[in-house]
């Protein structure tokens, strides 16, 4: 059941594309499931070249202090690469997110 639910939202982020990002309660309503829960699936991600993780934030568009790749500063870079900006108080512009 886990998962199922896991491949679930990795479906769904692989689907986020390049510049954008979404964030973990929009995943979740989605999916019908706690924004929580695709937080435990992505930092269990067990393709991070396949499965963009970088690309998923917190609502006000901050970034995961936790995030498994290198943290705030991994994450940040991963997104900058790809294009997307970033407010003077270091979230995502709002711009960005889908």
């Amino acid at each position: 059941m886990v998962a199922d639910i896991f491949k679930a939202v990795y479906e769904f982020v692989k689907t986020i594309p390049q510049g954008k990002v979404t964030t973990y309660g929009v995943i979740g309503k989605k999916l019908g499931i706690n924004p929580r829960v695709v937080g435990y699936a992505l930092h269990s991600n067990p393709e991070k070249r396949v499965i963009p993780c970088h690309r998923v934030v917190f609502k006000d568009g901050s970034l995961a202090k936790g995030f498994v790749f290198g943290g705030e500063e991994g994450q940040r870079a991963l997104l900058e690469t790809e294009g997307v900006s970033f407010s003077a108080v270091s979230k995502v512009d709002a711009s960005c997110i889908l």
